[in-house]
């Protein structure tokens, strides 16, 4: 059951965590949940409070334990009707308003925070998350491969202004967590860098196989996976042209195809990672969430890319030097015929690997500090 209060709990004081999740889509809420997942195993005595807009449900997915869900919008992301479409004027609007609210919501969450006795902060990323550390006399602590500032620096004009405000945010980090796939983020004071978070398959592989019927062999078996927004340019009349493959979506809004497993989270508890190991490919987007659990499990990755948007050349990168992949243009992907399929992924730039430790690694540094507190 999950928690809605901290009314019953037995924790001391200084041993509870609040975790602020940026309100953009599902790749932040999922790999910071992953992290609370570590922390629960790890030091089952840190009371976590999750303080986001992202879905319950899908916090939930990720975090067996108890959590105090607390709805709270400290930043923006970017606003989007889908996983590539961005409005730009609509989050300007949005930033403008945090910006304005900023001293209120600081107050607030300060308040908040002195109220339930936390003991430290750990934020991916929303940049008002230092000042309310600061203003509730606690450290704050960051994990992320981005800052908001490197997204809307590049944007130009008045982004530019709310970029250097998030900067001078970033720069009061206590302690900065850099994930792989990473711009610099040269804002932070204090940064150590980790290994890949995200979640972990959680099911067993032939009870999938034989409640969807995932018969095919692994390189005939495809996840369409674009995030929380999905994407509404899939052109799923292609797969009829590939009658001996099988294909694994989440979208709803899928059409009924004879060789495409619709998962519908309201039936399943399922998350994209579970399928994961069961497939020769992963088409996505640029996400850190997807890539990393991709890598993480070792399945090729076909990407569009993104043009506009700073962090997508930084990912795409990161897959090209790490991981078998393909690139293709979002063109190629919704006007093409997907003839890639039939094409070998690439290999991997990099002979070296990427540390898969990230979830523990974090965990056990907030593990130790509410120790040595």
């Amino acid at each position: 059951m999950l928690g809605t209060g901290v009314l019953g709990w037995s924790a001391a004081p200084m041993s509870v965590l609040y975790v602020a999740i940026t309100n953009h889509g599902f790749g932040h809420a999922t790999r910071l949940a992953s992290v609370i997942a570590a922390i629960q195993k790890l030091y089952p005595t840190i009371q976590i409070i999750v303080s986001t807009n992202a879905p319950r449900w899908l916090l939930a997915s990720y975090i067996p334990g108890d959590f105090v869900y607390h709805p709270c919008a400290l930043d923006v992301g970017v606003v989007q009707s889908d996983s590539l479409t961005m409005d730009k004027a609509a989050t300007l609007a949005q930033l403008r308003q945090i910006r304005a609210q900023a001293t209120a919501r600081v107050a607030a969450e300060a308040d908040f925070i002195r109220q339930h006795q936390v003991g430290l902060i750990l934020a991916d990323i929303p940049p008002l998350a230092t000042l309310v550390a600061q203003a509730a006399g606690i450290p704050c602590w960051m994990s992320s491969n981005f800052g908001w500032d490197f997204i809307y620096r590049a944007w130009g004009g008045e982004f530019v202004e709310m970029a250097d405000w998030m900067g001078d945010c970033f720069s009061r980090c206590d302690q900065l967590f850099r994930l792989p796939f990473y711009e610099p983020m040269s804002r932070f004071p204090v940064i150590t860098d980790v290994g890949l978070t995200g979640g972990t398959p959680g099911y067993d592989l032939q009870e999938l196989q034989d409640k969807f019927g995932l018969c095919g062999e692994r390189d005939r078996i495809v996840l369409l996976t674009f995030g929380g927004l999905g994407l509404d340019q899939i052109p799923y009349g292609n797969l009829v042209q590939f009658p001996d493959w099988q294909f694994i979506t989440f979208d709803e809004k899928a059409p009924d195809l004879p060789n495409l497993f619709k998962i519908n989270r309201n039936l399943y508890p399922y998350r994209p990672v579970d399928f994961m190991p069961l497939c020769g490919r992963v088409i996505s987007k640029p996400g850190y969430g997807t890539f990393a659990e991709a890598c993480r499990v070792g399945v090729p990755i076909v990407s569009v890319t993104r043009d506009n948007f700073a962090e997508a050349a930084v990912l795409i990168e990161g897959i090209q030097n790490y991981a078998q992949h393909q690139v293709l243009t979002p063109h190629e992907l919704t006007e093409g015929n997907w003839e890639f399929l039939h094409q070998a992924p690439q290999p991997p730039r990099q002979s070296q690997t990427l540390a898969l430790d990230g979830n523990e690694v974090i965990a056990h540094a907030v593990g130790q500090y509410f120790q040595g507190n």
